[in-house]
């Protein structure tokens, strides 16, 4: 991998636990100062606490539900107030299983408004300042199901193609004003996310898991690489690469086979 890049203040979203603390505590590492952001207070006032101690790092603790209007203007005005900030990851997100007709409606809702709405907000608010300062980083936490239309989680996978097609786009548009902005592409990870959303994983073999770490290492080697999209782990690149090649008629009933629990009723 290429020699990580140096990164002076990052501003996490979703840090308090799975990908978004491994971003915490291996950007620490590297010498980044951090802006933490997630709505458990306590878990991030943890997470800082050991950050400081082992690492000597500067920690600011920003509690917000970026689902929430006034608490995402709060971070936003943050981002762009801010010129020490030189990376966002815009890591926060969840998904819901089950057939989207079935979902109370406001949950579906809910991970538009996060997924979306707030990540949007939140790379303008960015933008806004790192053009001006001919400088900065944009990562934005997709997933491998951004390329696969997954009936049983219909409403999360069409949010992680916005991500990405969102992400590509803005590389194209803000590159020539030394900024990157990358979609990192994960696929099974080993953090909460499958538990909170209720989503069946029995069956995964072992292969096609990743922990958060790995996927943050590969997120940072991708940012300094300048590339537009990763998807993370040899496995998921070689599915994704297959699935690429079928007509698009086929992937959302492939998606339903051999994704855990998107069976049809």
């Amino acid at each position: 991998m290429n020699p990580q890049p140096t990164v002076a203040r990052a501003l996490i979203t979703g840090a308090s636990t799975g990908i978004g603390r491994s971003f915490a505590e291996i950007l620490a590492e590297q010498g980044t100062d951090l802006v933490l952001v997630a709505r458990d207070t306590k878990r991030l006032d943890e997470l800082a606490a050991q950050i400081r101690d082992q690492h000597s790092r500067h920690v600011q603790v920003l509690t917000a539900d970026l689902t929430r209007a006034d608490e995402l203007a709060t971070v936003a005005e943050r981002l762009s107030s801010d010129p020490a900030i030189d990376l966002l990851v815009n890591n926060a997100g969840f998904g819901s299983s089950g057939f989207f007709a079935d979902l109370d409606l406001e949950l579906a809702e809910g991970q538009i408004d996060l997924n979306i709405k707030a990540l949007t907000k939140l790379a303008h608010a960015a933008l806004s300042r790192m053009r001006s300062a001919g400088t900065g980083s944009i990562i934005n936490l997709a997933s491998g199901a951004a390329f696969l239309p997954t009936p049983g989680a219909a409403v999360y996978a069409a949010t992680k193609a916005y991500v990405t097609s969102f992400s590509q786009a803005l590389h194209e548009e803000v590159s020539d004003d030394g900024i990157t902005v990358t979609a990192v592409c994960p696929g099974f990870t080993r953090t909460e996310f499958q538990v909170r959303g209720s989503f069946a994983t029995e069956g995964v073999p072992d292969f096609a898991w990743q922990s958060a770490e790995d996927v943050v290492h590969e997120s940072l080697d991708a940012l300094s690489r300048r590339e537009v999209v990763r998807i993370t782990g040899r496995p998921n690149r070689a599915m994704l690469g297959l699935v690429r090649l079928l007509p698009l008629s086929r992937i959302a009933s492939l998606a339903a086979r051999f994704t855990p629990g998107a069976g049809k009723h």
